[in-house]
């Protein structure tokens, strides 16, 4: 065998076949809707398989159990969150924070971080993909939203590196906790009225916590 034979062949078994970007999208779609559909403890990946119509191969490629497979489902709903620029940091966390509301009222966003949220109090792994896969990447949210508070001057800048990162960490769990509790355990409705009123405390609280 040539050296250029040998360099593809071991290239193409590192590699192997790339994602399509359309059967993930399929699966994961695939995944909510059972979910909804099902529950946690029916849903089952050959199910998926046959609603993305993909091999069940195809999704042991790419997810090793119904766990991870889920908890992606999810990220990617979160994913579409972002910050509006409505001119003050008030304004945009109250922007945020219906918007946030408004991805819970689906079925399939709740139903789905339901159940993630409450099978991972059994599985410690799957507490941290769903830290890392979605608590992780939603705190961009909190650091945009800080820098661009800091820029127009309605806070101050933090010079310690750390004491930041738990003031990030602390904004997260509020916004995210409050909404959470009020959309899918309380059931009450996150309406303007409330959400105008949980920013004031808030940002009034960040002024106290940042003097």
């Amino acid at each position: 065998m040539c050296s250029y034979t040998r360099s593809k062949t071991a290239r193409t078994a590192r590699t192997g076949r790339p994602r399509s970007v359309e059967a993930d999208t399929a699966i994961l779609e695939a995944t909510r809707a059972a979910l909804v559909e099902l529950g946690w403890s029916k849903l089952t990946m050959g199910d998926v398989a046959n609603r993305a119509g993909v091999a069940k191969t195809t999704l042991y490629r790419r997810w090793t159990n119904k766990s991870e497979l889920v908890v992606d489902a999810v990220a990617v709903l979160f994913d579409e969150l972002e910050l509006p620029d409505r001119g003050s940091l008030t304004a945009d966390v109250e922007g945020v924070v219906l918007q946030f509301a408004s991805l819970l009222a689906r079925p399939e966003a709740k139903t789905s971080l339901m159940a993630v949220v409450a099978e991972s109090t059994r599985d410690d792994a799957l507490r941290v993909r769903i830290r890392s896969a979605i608590v992780d990447r939603q705190k961009r949210l909190v650091l945009e939203g800080r820098a661009r508070a800091q820029a127009r001057g309605e806070l101050p800048y933090e010079e310690d590196p750390e004491a930041a990162a738990r003031s990030a960490d602390l904004i997260f769990d509020v916004i995210a906790g409050a909404v959470v509790h009020r959309a899918l355990v309380s059931a009450e409705p996150v309406d303007e009225v409330w959400a105008r009123s949980f920013t004031m405390l808030l940002v009034s609280g960040l002024a106290s916590l940042q003097s």
